[in-house]
């Protein structure tokens, strides 16, 4: 596993559940972190902690069904890091609720693909250009094992549009030392997974770091299990 340390990394959706551990674990690793939530309260107790570590963290707010929000966001990751982001890791998400299918409105499939595939997309060919010619760059994106559920289709399409976006742009990495995966945390006890899964959210870790951690040589385009790496209790 590599060397992470003064790496500048984004977690989009880091104010609870996977992005919080994962904004954590990666400034344990020595990480310069910006975190990012819909208002700047919500990342407000994760900054003063990381802080607390040593580490150089900012916070960034943006609604991410808004296109001008999502602009403003790429822009002031930019200036904070100096054009120099390296670690990018799109786990912000939202499920639509579940309901009969054929039901879905119109309204909930367009929100879930600007969240789910459109904004991780759009933050990726924001900063994979620099990555790339740097030669040094880790990009994850969470998506998700759902299958067999049509009543939550606006949420599934969303999340098998942003594995495609990946396998179809990951040709263009061939050679360097820029990784982009996916990581799929499986279902957690979190405001989006609810209480009535399976798995405690800390057993996303420390799983959900290993795409990050990846030598150039395991290249992309894999789907990484985060459970296939949780500690099991009787």
């Amino acid at each position: 596993m590599i060397d992470i340390k003064d790496r500048w990394a984004l977690v989009t959706g880091s104010s609870r559940g996977i992005g919080m551990r994962v904004a954590k674990a990666l400034a344990e690793k020595g990480c310069k972190l910006i975190l990012h939530s819909r208002k700047l309260e919500g990342t407000r107790d994760v900054l003063e902690e990381i802080k607390s570590m040593g580490n150089e963290v900012y916070a960034v707010e943006a609604e991410l069904d808004s296109p001008t929000e999502v602009s403003r966001l790429i822009e002031e990751v930019k200036e904070i890091t100096n054009d120099h982001l390296d670690i990018l890791y799109n786990n912000a998400a939202i499920m639509t609720t579940y309901q009969p299918i054929f039901e879905p409105t119109v309204e909930e499939y367009t929100k879930s693909f600007m969240v789910n595939t459109i904004v991780p997309a759009k933050l990726c060919d924001a900063f994979l250009p620099g990555m790339i010619e740097r030669n040094w760059g880790r990009v994850v994106n969470v998506t998700s094992g759902i299958a067999d559920q049509p009543q939550l289709m606006p949420y599934s399409c969303s999340k098998a549009a942003l594995d495609r976006y990946v396998r179809d742009t990951v040709a263009t990495l061939d050679g360097t030392n820029v990784l982009m995966n996916l990581m799929d945390p499986d279902w957690l006890r979190t405001d989006l997974g609810g209480s009535d899964a399976p798995n405690d959210p800390d057993s996303v870790l420390p799983g959900a770091l290993v795409p990050v951690l990846l030598e150039k040589e395991k290249g992309s385009g894999t789907l990484y299990l985060a459970q296939d790496y949780a500690v099991k209790t009787a």
